[in-house]
């Protein structure tokens, strides 16, 4: 990976952390998303299950419902989606129907991330980036399950 799609990756996940930010302050668990098209932001958002009393309200799908709205498409082929977590198995189901060109996300999820699967679900084609942010993504979860417990 080139510096220079490094500096883009970082760029567009700190977008990403400013909506778990959001979500934060808002008392739900800190996930934020952006789906980019052609440098270009079509869809963002966070996390918002308590909100809207839906466990589906996950940023990933949220996104990429906006996302398809946007394009008048089911499919996110030649977008990326960046998250500050790794998606949980359903939201990889999602993003394997919508197809989306690539994924990058911040913290790992060992408990419910879809990479611990022994098969991968994700579309054959979607690239995969991890680790981007990874330590400011990991201490605002941290910090959030801590405040929630105490």
């Amino acid at each position: 990976m080139s510096l220079k799609s490094l500096d883009v990756d970082y760029k567009w996940m700190n977008l990403a952390y400013g909506l778990a930010m959001q979500a934060y302050e808002e008392a739900e668990i800190p996930v934020g998303a952006i789906i980019v098209a052609q440098n270009k932001i079509i869809a963002k958002a966070y996390n918002q299950t308590e909100k809207l009393k839906d466990v589906t309200a996950h940023a990933e799908i949220l996104a990429i419902t906006a996302a398809s709205e946007y394009l008048g498409s089911k499919y996110l082929t030649n977008c990326t989606l960046y998250v500050t977590l790794e998606p949980c198995v359903m939201c990889a189901g999602a993003l394997a129907w919508s197809q989306i060109s690539r994924i990058v996300f911040g913290a790992k999820d060992s408990t419910r991330g879809f990479a611990r699967l022994e098969q991968n679900i994700l579309h054959p084609k979607t690239q995969i980036t991890s680790g981007i942010m990874e330590e400011e993504c990991e201490m605002l979860l941290k910090k959030f399950f801590s405040n929630l417990r105490n």
